[in-house]
């Protein structure tokens, strides 16, 4: 199982990326309305709320080096990824910060919740 199917119970859509455009459907149908916010384009380019959390969870996904940790979870508050729970090891934290600071929307990474070791 990935990150993306445990956290959020959804497989990886066929052409999902982590950081897609938003796409004019995403959009309000008002006209003059603003584009959707980066933290808040979904996987396919759509709107939604948990946007930014899970195309982390997909970049973690999509990243060799990261295998999906059951102990730590992806969380968003604004354009900030929040990481929660504990890790092997700092130096995978560390990978871990650098992949979701990477992901379109992303300006910060909380890691005050998690523990290492």
């Amino acid at each position: 199982m990935g990150w993306l199917q445990r956290l959020f119970g959804v497989n990886k859509p066929n052409k999902a990326a982590a950081s897609p455009a938003a796409t004019p459907a995403a959009a309000p149908a008002q006209a003059g309305a603003q584009p959707v916010p980066p933290e808040r384009v979904g996987l396919n380019g759509e709107y939604d709320q948990s946007g930014l959390a899970k195309r982390v969870a997909l970049a973690f996904d999509e990243d060799p080096q990261l295998d999906d940790i059951d102990t730590l979870y992806v969380a968003q508050t604004g354009t900030t990824v929040v990481l929660k729970g504990k890790v092997p090891s700092q130096d995978i934290l560390t990978k871990m910060v650098t992949v979701a600071r990477g992901v379109n929307g992303a300006t910060a990474v909380d890691t005050s919740q998690v523990s290492v070791g």
